[in-house]
Protein backbone atom coordinates (compact mmCIF):
# COMPACT_ATOMS: atom_id res chain seq x y z
CA UNK A 1 0.00 0.00 0.00
CA UNK A 2 1.67 3.18 -0.85
CA UNK A 3 1.87 6.32 1.65
CA UNK A 4 -0.51 9.39 1.58
CA UNK A 5 2.19 11.73 -0.04
CA UNK A 6 1.67 14.63 -2.13
CA UNK A 7 4.40 15.02 -4.96
CA UNK A 8 5.05 17.41 -7.71
CA UNK A 9 4.76 20.77 -7.93
CA UNK A 10 1.75 21.51 -6.13
CA UNK A 11 4.16 20.57 -2.87
CA UNK A 12 6.59 23.43 -3.42
CA UNK A 13 4.49 26.53 -3.25
CA UNK A 14 5.12 28.32 -5.94
CA UNK A 15 8.55 27.19 -7.08
CA UNK A 16 10.11 30.55 -6.40
CA UNK A 17 12.14 29.36 -3.59
CA UNK A 18 15.92 28.80 -4.91
CA UNK A 19 16.05 25.62 -3.32
CA UNK A 20 13.68 24.39 -5.00
CA UNK A 21 14.84 25.21 -8.27
CA UNK A 22 15.94 22.77 -11.65
CA UNK A 23 19.54 22.36 -10.75
CA UNK A 24 19.51 22.17 -14.60
CA UNK A 25 17.91 25.39 -15.22
CA UNK A 26 16.07 23.66 -17.29
CA UNK A 27 12.04 23.07 -17.69
CA UNK A 28 11.22 19.59 -15.60
CA UNK A 29 10.02 16.66 -17.67
CA UNK A 30 6.60 14.63 -16.43
CA UNK A 31 7.43 10.76 -16.85
CA UNK A 32 3.92 10.74 -15.98
CA UNK A 33 0.88 8.91 -17.43
CA UNK A 34 -0.43 12.05 -17.62
CA UNK A 35 -0.33 15.63 -17.98
CA UNK A 36 2.84 15.31 -20.06
CA UNK A 37 5.42 17.23 -21.58
CA UNK A 38 4.47 19.08 -24.14
CA UNK A 39 6.25 20.71 -26.87
CA UNK A 40 6.40 24.74 -27.17
CA UNK A 41 4.42 24.61 -30.20
CA UNK A 42 1.61 22.88 -28.23
CA UNK A 43 2.25 25.40 -25.25
CA UNK A 44 2.12 28.60 -27.93
CA UNK A 45 -1.09 27.73 -29.38
CA UNK A 46 -2.99 28.17 -26.11
CA UNK A 47 -1.43 32.13 -26.80
CA UNK A 48 -4.36 33.04 -28.83
CA UNK A 49 -8.24 34.00 -27.56
CA UNK A 50 -11.11 33.26 -29.02
CA UNK A 51 -15.00 33.76 -28.52
CA UNK A 52 -17.00 30.09 -27.90
CA UNK A 53 -19.36 31.28 -31.18
CA UNK A 54 -16.20 32.68 -33.20
CA UNK A 55 -16.09 31.22 -36.71
CA UNK A 56 -12.70 29.73 -36.66
CA UNK A 57 -13.00 28.41 -33.09
CA UNK A 58 -16.27 26.01 -34.17
CA UNK A 59 -14.27 24.96 -37.33
CA UNK A 60 -11.65 24.22 -34.85
CA UNK A 61 -13.90 22.03 -33.10
CA UNK A 62 -15.31 20.12 -36.58
CA UNK A 63 -12.15 19.74 -37.79
CA UNK A 64 -10.91 17.69 -34.36
CA UNK A 65 -13.61 15.59 -34.20
CA UNK A 66 -13.18 14.92 -37.61
CA UNK A 67 -9.52 14.16 -37.26
CA UNK A 68 -9.87 11.79 -34.12
CA UNK A 69 -12.05 9.63 -36.37
CA UNK A 70 -9.55 9.60 -38.81
CA UNK A 71 -6.72 8.54 -36.92
CA UNK A 72 -8.78 4.84 -36.20
CA UNK A 73 -9.59 5.26 -38.98
CA UNK A 74 -13.24 4.90 -38.05
CA UNK A 75 -15.49 5.54 -40.54
CA UNK A 76 -17.92 8.71 -40.32
CA UNK A 77 -21.05 6.72 -41.36
CA UNK A 78 -20.82 4.38 -38.59
CA UNK A 79 -18.91 6.71 -35.68
CA UNK A 80 -19.02 9.75 -34.22
CA UNK A 81 -16.66 12.02 -32.12
CA UNK A 82 -17.90 13.94 -29.09
CA UNK A 83 -15.83 16.41 -27.13
CA UNK A 84 -16.43 16.48 -23.48
CA UNK A 85 -15.11 19.37 -21.18
CA UNK A 86 -13.34 18.25 -18.08
CA UNK A 87 -10.75 15.25 -16.93
CA UNK A 88 -10.26 11.98 -18.64
CA UNK A 89 -12.64 10.79 -15.41
CA UNK A 90 -15.46 13.14 -16.34
CA UNK A 91 -15.60 11.42 -19.87
CA UNK A 92 -15.79 8.20 -18.53
CA UNK A 93 -18.91 9.30 -15.90
CA UNK A 94 -20.74 10.64 -19.18
CA UNK A 95 -20.38 7.40 -20.60
CA UNK A 96 -21.48 5.44 -17.79
CA UNK A 97 -24.13 7.95 -16.88
CA UNK A 98 -25.75 8.40 -20.23
CA UNK A 99 -24.97 4.59 -22.24
CA UNK A 100 -26.98 2.85 -19.50
CA UNK A 101 -30.40 2.50 -19.63
CA UNK A 102 -32.15 2.42 -16.34
CA UNK A 103 -32.86 -1.35 -16.72
CA UNK A 104 -29.35 -1.65 -18.03
CA UNK A 105 -26.82 -3.57 -16.19
CA UNK A 106 -22.66 -2.90 -15.71
CA UNK A 107 -20.08 -5.39 -15.80
CA UNK A 108 -17.31 -3.58 -14.80
CA UNK A 109 -13.68 -5.64 -15.60
CA UNK A 110 -11.49 -4.39 -12.45
CA UNK A 111 -7.63 -5.05 -12.37
CA UNK A 112 -6.46 -1.65 -11.22
CA UNK A 113 -7.75 1.98 -9.41
CA UNK A 114 -9.40 3.10 -12.87
CA UNK A 115 -11.60 -0.30 -13.22
CA UNK A 116 -12.92 0.37 -9.62
CA UNK A 117 -13.45 3.95 -10.39
CA UNK A 118 -15.77 3.00 -13.04
CA UNK A 119 -17.58 0.66 -10.75
CA UNK A 120 -17.93 3.41 -8.35
CA UNK A 121 -19.22 5.77 -10.67
CA UNK A 122 -21.88 3.16 -11.43
CA UNK A 123 -22.80 3.06 -8.03
CA UNK A 124 -23.01 6.47 -7.56
CA UNK A 125 -25.79 6.51 -10.26
CA UNK A 126 -27.54 3.74 -8.87
CA UNK A 127 -27.09 1.44 -12.09
CA UNK A 128 -27.18 -2.11 -11.50
CA UNK A 129 -23.59 -3.55 -11.39
CA UNK A 130 -21.31 -6.80 -11.20
CA UNK A 131 -18.09 -6.48 -10.49
CA UNK A 132 -15.02 -8.76 -12.14
CA UNK A 133 -12.16 -8.00 -10.03
CA UNK A 134 -8.89 -9.40 -10.97
CA UNK A 135 -5.34 -9.45 -9.06
CA UNK A 136 -3.55 -5.96 -10.45
CA UNK A 137 -1.16 -8.09 -12.12
CA UNK A 138 -3.48 -10.11 -14.25
CA UNK A 139 -4.62 -9.32 -17.53
CA UNK A 140 -8.01 -10.06 -18.44
CA UNK A 141 -8.32 -12.76 -21.34
CA UNK A 142 -11.09 -13.56 -23.06
CA UNK A 143 -11.87 -16.84 -21.47
CA UNK A 144 -11.76 -15.12 -18.02
CA UNK A 145 -14.77 -12.40 -19.71
CA UNK A 146 -16.68 -15.06 -21.41
CA UNK A 147 -17.04 -17.26 -18.10
CA UNK A 148 -18.37 -14.59 -16.18
CA UNK A 149 -21.41 -13.37 -18.85
CA UNK A 150 -21.95 -17.07 -18.92
CA UNK A 151 -22.64 -17.17 -15.02
CA UNK A 152 -24.11 -13.41 -15.23
CA UNK A 153 -27.54 -12.74 -15.94
CA UNK A 154 -29.18 -9.43 -17.83
CA UNK A 155 -25.95 -7.63 -18.74
CA UNK A 156 -26.40 -4.83 -20.99
CA UNK A 157 -23.08 -3.49 -20.66
CA UNK A 158 -19.24 -4.26 -20.21
CA UNK A 159 -16.32 -1.71 -19.34
CA UNK A 160 -12.63 -2.42 -19.27
CA UNK A 161 -9.82 -0.32 -18.83
CA UNK A 162 -7.39 -0.78 -22.10
CA UNK A 163 -4.18 0.36 -20.47
CA UNK A 164 -4.27 0.41 -16.79
CA UNK A 165 -2.04 2.63 -15.59
CA UNK A 166 -2.28 1.47 -12.07
CA UNK A 167 0.28 -1.22 -12.83
CA UNK A 168 0.89 0.08 -16.92
CA UNK A 169 -1.01 -3.47 -17.80
CA UNK A 170 -2.56 -3.74 -21.04
CA UNK A 171 -5.57 -5.67 -21.58
CA UNK A 172 -6.51 -7.53 -24.68
CA UNK A 173 -9.61 -5.20 -25.56
CA UNK A 174 -10.03 -6.49 -29.05
CA UNK A 175 -10.00 -10.31 -27.82
CA UNK A 176 -12.75 -9.26 -25.15
CA UNK A 177 -14.96 -7.52 -27.60
CA UNK A 178 -16.48 -10.18 -29.78
CA UNK A 179 -17.35 -11.90 -26.36
CA UNK A 180 -19.03 -9.21 -25.30
CA UNK A 181 -20.86 -8.63 -28.79
CA UNK A 182 -21.69 -12.99 -28.43
CA UNK A 183 -23.30 -11.70 -24.98
CA UNK A 184 -25.49 -9.22 -26.51
CA UNK A 185 -23.91 -6.68 -24.61
CA UNK A 186 -22.88 -3.01 -25.80
CA UNK A 187 -18.74 -2.32 -25.43
CA UNK A 188 -17.51 0.24 -23.58
CA UNK A 189 -13.31 0.89 -23.18
CA UNK A 190 -11.55 3.31 -21.00
CA UNK A 191 -8.57 3.74 -23.83
CA UNK A 192 -7.66 7.15 -21.70
CA UNK A 193 -3.91 6.37 -22.06
CA UNK A 194 -3.62 4.06 -24.86
CA UNK A 195 -5.34 6.01 -27.99
CA UNK A 196 -2.95 7.88 -29.91
CA UNK A 197 -0.42 5.53 -29.78
CA UNK A 198 -1.97 1.73 -29.53
CA UNK A 199 -4.14 1.22 -32.08
CA UNK A 200 -7.63 -0.06 -31.96
CA UNK A 201 -9.82 -1.73 -34.10
CA UNK A 202 -13.33 -0.25 -33.08
CA UNK A 203 -15.33 -2.32 -35.84
CA UNK A 204 -13.59 -5.51 -35.12
CA UNK A 205 -13.51 -5.38 -31.36
CA UNK A 206 -17.38 -4.37 -31.67
CA UNK A 207 -16.83 -1.53 -29.18
CA UNK A 208 -19.64 1.14 -28.66
CA UNK A 209 -18.20 3.43 -26.63
CA UNK A 210 -14.22 4.74 -27.23
CA UNK A 211 -12.92 7.09 -24.40
CA UNK A 212 -9.93 9.25 -24.33
CA UNK A 213 -7.95 12.39 -23.05
CA UNK A 214 -6.54 15.66 -24.54
CA UNK A 215 -3.79 15.00 -22.15
CA UNK A 216 -2.07 11.53 -22.91
CA UNK A 217 -1.29 9.88 -26.36
CA UNK A 218 -1.69 13.00 -27.98
CA UNK A 219 0.03 14.86 -26.43
CA UNK A 220 -2.21 17.75 -25.86
CA UNK A 221 -2.72 20.12 -22.63
CA UNK A 222 -5.38 19.07 -20.02
CA UNK A 223 -8.95 20.56 -20.14
CA UNK A 224 -11.38 17.79 -22.26
CA UNK A 225 -12.10 14.67 -23.28
CA UNK A 226 -13.33 12.99 -26.01
CA UNK A 227 -16.00 9.71 -26.67
CA UNK A 228 -15.52 7.82 -30.03
CA UNK A 229 -18.85 6.50 -30.43
CA UNK A 230 -20.71 3.73 -32.69
CA UNK A 231 -23.54 5.99 -33.96
CA UNK A 232 -26.62 3.24 -33.35
CA UNK A 233 -25.38 3.41 -29.40
CA UNK A 234 -24.89 6.70 -29.30
CA UNK A 235 -28.54 7.43 -30.63
CA UNK A 236 -29.81 4.55 -28.16
CA UNK A 237 -28.02 7.32 -25.23
CA UNK A 238 -31.08 9.79 -25.68
CA UNK A 239 -32.79 10.59 -22.66
CA UNK A 240 -30.91 7.94 -20.10
CA UNK A 241 -28.59 11.00 -19.14
CA UNK A 242 -28.16 11.01 -14.77
CA UNK A 243 -26.76 14.31 -15.26
CA UNK A 244 -27.14 18.02 -16.66
CA UNK A 245 -23.55 18.68 -18.22
CA UNK A 246 -22.91 14.86 -18.80
CA UNK A 247 -25.40 13.96 -21.16
CA UNK A 248 -23.44 12.50 -23.97
CA UNK A 249 -26.05 12.22 -26.25
CA UNK A 250 -27.00 16.11 -25.69
CA UNK A 251 -23.85 17.00 -26.13
CA UNK A 252 -23.38 15.53 -29.39
CA UNK A 253 -26.88 16.66 -30.56
CA UNK A 254 -25.95 20.33 -29.64
CA UNK A 255 -22.38 20.01 -31.67
CA UNK A 256 -24.64 18.04 -34.95
CA UNK A 257 -27.10 21.04 -34.72
CA UNK A 258 -25.25 24.18 -34.31
CA UNK A 259 -21.78 23.15 -36.26
CA UNK A 260 -19.50 22.68 -33.28
CA UNK A 261 -21.51 24.54 -30.83
CA UNK A 262 -20.67 23.34 -26.56
CA UNK A 263 -23.65 23.72 -24.56
CA UNK A 264 -21.23 24.73 -22.11
CA UNK A 265 -18.58 27.24 -22.12
CA UNK A 266 -16.13 25.11 -23.49
CA UNK A 267 -12.11 24.97 -23.45
CA UNK A 268 -10.83 26.68 -25.94
CA UNK A 269 -7.27 27.26 -25.39
CA UNK A 270 -7.44 23.57 -24.50
CA UNK A 271 -8.83 22.82 -28.15
CA UNK A 272 -6.27 24.94 -29.87
CA UNK A 273 -3.47 23.35 -28.25
CA UNK A 274 -5.00 19.81 -29.46
CA UNK A 275 -5.46 21.34 -32.59
CA UNK A 276 -1.86 21.36 -32.75
CA UNK A 277 -1.27 18.20 -30.89
CA UNK A 278 -2.78 16.91 -34.17
CA UNK A 279 -0.77 18.12 -36.56
CA UNK A 280 2.12 17.08 -34.77
CA UNK A 281 1.20 13.96 -34.66
CA UNK A 282 0.42 13.36 -38.15
CA UNK A 283 4.04 14.68 -38.96
CA UNK A 284 5.59 11.88 -36.71
CA UNK A 285 3.90 9.78 -38.72
CA UNK A 286 0.16 8.79 -36.75
CA UNK A 287 -0.30 6.32 -34.95
CA UNK A 288 2.10 3.53 -35.46
CA UNK A 289 5.28 6.15 -35.60
CA UNK A 290 4.53 7.20 -31.73
CA UNK A 291 3.79 4.09 -30.68
CA UNK A 292 7.27 2.95 -32.02
CA UNK A 293 8.76 5.96 -30.48
CA UNK A 294 7.26 5.15 -26.89
CA UNK A 295 8.10 1.66 -27.27
CA UNK A 296 11.71 3.12 -27.73
CA UNK A 297 11.54 4.56 -24.53
CA UNK A 298 10.04 2.04 -22.42
CA UNK A 299 12.47 -0.55 -23.53
CA UNK A 300 15.25 1.95 -22.81
CA UNK A 301 13.75 2.54 -19.40
CA UNK A 302 13.45 -1.22 -18.33
CA UNK A 303 16.85 -1.94 -19.45
CA UNK A 304 18.72 0.83 -17.83
CA UNK A 305 16.47 0.16 -14.69
CA UNK A 306 17.30 -3.41 -14.40
CA UNK A 307 20.86 -2.74 -14.56
CA UNK A 308 20.29 -0.41 -11.05
CA UNK A 309 19.12 -3.43 -9.67
CA UNK A 310 15.14 -2.40 -9.66
CA UNK A 311 12.34 -5.14 -10.69
CA UNK A 312 9.62 -4.75 -12.68
CA UNK A 313 5.76 -5.44 -11.50
CA UNK A 314 4.45 -6.90 -14.39
CA UNK A 315 5.15 -10.26 -16.81
CA UNK A 316 6.64 -8.95 -20.15
CA UNK A 317 3.79 -9.89 -21.98
CA UNK A 318 1.44 -8.11 -20.44
CA UNK A 319 3.59 -4.54 -19.61
CA UNK A 320 2.37 -1.89 -21.84
CA UNK A 321 4.54 0.89 -23.38
CA UNK A 322 2.84 3.67 -21.81
CA UNK A 323 3.97 3.25 -17.78
CA UNK A 324 6.22 1.15 -15.91
CA UNK A 325 5.71 0.03 -12.21
CA UNK A 326 9.07 -0.62 -10.38
CA UNK A 327 8.70 -2.60 -6.89
CA UNK A 328 10.61 -0.07 -3.75
CA UNK A 329 13.67 -1.84 -3.43
CA UNK A 330 14.21 -3.39 0.14
CA UNK A 331 17.54 -1.72 0.72
CA UNK A 332 17.31 0.03 4.26
CA UNK A 333 18.17 3.66 2.87
CA UNK A 334 15.35 3.29 0.47
CA UNK A 335 12.84 6.06 0.90
CA UNK A 336 10.50 6.56 -1.46
CA UNK A 337 9.81 10.27 -0.75
CA UNK A 338 13.51 11.23 -0.07
CA UNK A 339 13.57 9.71 -3.77
CA UNK A 340 11.36 11.31 -5.49
CA UNK A 341 12.02 14.90 -4.08
CA UNK A 342 15.92 14.84 -5.02
CA UNK A 343 15.35 13.76 -8.53
CA UNK A 344 12.21 16.13 -8.83
CA UNK A 345 15.04 18.87 -8.14
CA UNK A 346 17.23 17.69 -10.69
CA UNK A 347 14.51 18.35 -13.03
CA UNK A 348 12.60 14.78 -13.25
CA UNK A 349 9.14 14.02 -12.32
CA UNK A 350 8.58 10.27 -11.60
CA UNK A 351 4.94 9.12 -10.06
CA UNK A 352 4.33 7.06 -7.13
CA UNK A 353 2.21 4.24 -7.14
CA UNK A 354 -0.99 3.18 -6.96
CA UNK A 355 -1.14 -0.12 -6.42
CA UNK A 356 -3.55 -1.87 -3.04
CA UNK A 357 -1.07 -4.45 -1.82
CA UNK A 358 2.08 -3.49 -3.02
CA UNK A 359 4.82 -0.51 -2.78
CA UNK A 360 6.03 0.49 -6.15
CA UNK A 361 6.86 3.90 -8.07
CA UNK A 362 5.67 4.22 -11.80
CA UNK A 363 7.79 5.87 -14.45
CA UNK A 364 5.89 6.78 -17.68
CA UNK A 365 7.12 7.14 -20.96
CA UNK A 366 4.69 9.04 -23.31
CA UNK A 367 4.39 12.80 -23.99
CA UNK A 368 7.29 14.41 -25.96
CA UNK A 369 10.11 12.66 -23.97
CA UNK A 370 12.69 10.81 -26.41
CA UNK A 371 15.21 8.00 -25.54
CA UNK A 372 17.81 10.79 -24.75
CA UNK A 373 15.72 11.94 -22.17
CA UNK A 374 15.15 8.38 -20.61
CA UNK A 375 18.83 8.13 -20.90
CA UNK A 376 18.96 11.33 -18.89
CA UNK A 377 16.72 10.48 -16.21
CA UNK A 378 18.63 6.92 -15.82
CA UNK A 379 21.88 9.04 -15.11
CA UNK A 380 19.69 11.45 -12.25
CA UNK A 381 18.59 7.67 -11.01
CA UNK A 382 22.13 6.46 -10.55
CA UNK A 383 23.35 9.93 -9.30
CA UNK A 384 20.48 10.20 -6.33
CA UNK A 385 20.81 6.45 -5.04
CA UNK A 386 24.75 7.14 -4.80
CA UNK A 387 23.84 10.16 -3.11
CA UNK A 388 21.26 8.28 -1.30
CA UNK A 389 24.04 5.50 0.12
CA UNK A 390 22.28 2.63 -2.06
CA UNK A 391 23.97 0.39 -4.17
CA UNK A 392 21.16 -1.80 -5.86
CA UNK A 393 23.49 -4.21 -7.59
CA UNK A 394 26.42 -4.96 -5.86
CA UNK A 395 28.63 -3.66 -9.02
CA UNK A 396 31.34 -0.98 -8.76
CA UNK A 397 30.90 1.88 -11.09
CA UNK A 398 28.40 3.31 -12.80
CA UNK A 399 28.29 3.70 -16.97
CA UNK A 400 30.12 6.52 -18.46
CA UNK A 401 28.03 6.49 -21.93
CA UNK A 402 24.62 8.27 -20.90
CA UNK A 403 23.85 11.58 -21.37
CA UNK A 404 25.16 14.05 -17.81
CA UNK A 405 22.57 15.31 -15.56
CA UNK A 406 23.27 18.78 -16.76
CA UNK A 407 22.05 18.06 -20.25
CA UNK A 408 18.63 16.34 -20.15
CA UNK A 409 18.60 16.48 -24.64
CA UNK A 410 16.23 15.43 -26.40
CA UNK A 411 12.99 17.12 -26.12
CA UNK A 412 11.27 19.80 -27.69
Amino acid sequence: MQPPLSYGDGGHGNGGNEAMKVETGKPRLLFTPGPLTTSVSVKEAMLRDLGSLDSDFLATVRSVRSRLLALGPYSPEEFECVLMQGSGTFVVESVISSAIPRNGKLLALVNGAYGRRIAQTARIHGIALDVLEVPENTRFTPALVRNRLASTEEVSHVAVVHCETTSGMLNDVEGIGPVVHGAGAAYIVDAMSSFGAVPIDMAGAHIAFLISSANKCIEGVPGFGFVLANRRALESARGNARTLSLDLYDQWASMEADKGHFRFTPPIHTILAFEQALNELDEEGGVRARGERYRRNHVALCRGMRELGFEIYLDEEDQSFVITSFRYPTHPAFEFAEFYERLWRLGFVIYPGKLSRESCFRIGTIGRIFVADIEALLVAIRRVLLEMGIDLTGAAGARHDLLPVDDPGGSE
